[in-house]
């Protein structure tokens, strides 16, 4: 297809005037893809670090390059080889790349998993990348055990609000920080104890962590150290330079989120169902994914920001 369709991206490095919204060539779906007709998407806070070059080593790019990773929407083409999916069909999923902000994206069809009926495709495109990439963090450093004291940064978050609740599920004792604003959403979320984060420092409060979850990085991270157990670790979404800033003797990991479609499945279900908690801080128009972009580099979120396409 030759087709002309809207798509953010940025043709160099650099600030929050690299974005922006352009016409491309719609694709056409290769060997086991689908092509999705995109409805809504989820905005992240690895855009603007990828939109800076801050992570061009994790996310290599041949600029010009369309931005975004996470989509849900409706399958318009079916490629070769292609199996899993009809057309007309209701998807969300990561795409395991960047290219998300587009009208239409052709996405291996091994990353998609079916939208519930009940799901809504503005709420199931805050799902794929924050629900999955928060339950492979609580479990990138060794399996959790009930009774191990884990630490949230950032746990108002997209991330951090999954992350409380999985860790709260497995019997650990949850401290987590976040603004005075969110407290009292992080409670009910089950952390044990919610720091806010301006007029206490965490590190006067929470002791012995066996893990901490670092959704914030810089100084919070390099701070963490000090209130890890002997053979506690820290497991990082934000600073792909974690290992260069864990001191010697101790560990950190960087994770990047991988697809997991059954796992994928099953949380979308549970959200779905009400059984796991899932928040939407703001949706936002397509002309204005450059603008939310960019305010996710300082806002304090209670979850996830997420682009409605049609509007």
């Amino acid at each position: 297809m030759t087709t002309n369709q809207r798509a953010v991206l940025i043709r160099a490095y650099g600030g929050a005037a690299a974005a922006e919204v352009a016409q491309i060539a719609r694709p056409a779906p290769g060997q086991g893809q689908v092509l999705v007709r995109v409805r809504a998407a989820g905005v992240n806070g690895i855009d603007w670090k990828v939109r800076e070059g801050f992570v061009r080593d994790a996310f290599p790019l041949q600029l010009p390059a369309v931005l975004g990773i996470e989509l849900a929407g409706v399958v318009e083409a079916v490629g070769a080889g292609s199996s899993r999916f009809l057309v007309g069909d209701r998807v969300m999923g990561p795409l395991g790349r960047l290219g998300a902000y587009a009208d239409f994206v052709a996405v291996d069809e091994a990353h998609l998993v079916r939208t519930p009926d009940s799901l809504d495709d503005v709420h199931a495109a805050a799902v794929p990348v924050a629900a999955v990439a928060a339950w492979q963090s609580l479990h990138h450093a060794g399996p959790i055990a009930a009774g191990q004291r884990i630490l949230i940064h950032g746990a108002a978050g997209g991330l951090g609000g999954y992350a409380v609740q999985y860790a709260k599920r497995a019997g650990a004792m949850v401290f987590a920080t976040a603004s005075a604003a969110h407290v009292e959403y992080v409670r009910s979320l089950g952390a044990d104890r919610v720091i806010d984060y301006r007029r206490e420092r965490f590190e006067s409060v929470a002791s012995d962590i066996d893990l901490v979850l670092d959704y914030v990085g810089g100084e919070v991270l390099d701070r963490s150290w000090q209130v890890l157990a002997k053979d506690g670790a820290i497991v990082g979404t934000t600073s792909p330079d974690i290992l260069a800033r864990t001191p010697a003797g101790r560990r950190g990991l960087w994770l990047m989120n991988q697809p997991d479609a059954a796992l994928l499945e099953r949380l979308a279900a549970e959200i779905a169902q009400g059984t796991l908690v899932s928040k939407l801080d703001e949706v936002v128009g397509f002309d204005d994914i450059p603008v939310a972009i960019e305010r996710n580099r300082t806002a304090a979120r209670i979850g996830k920001v997420v682009a409605d396409f049609s509007r």
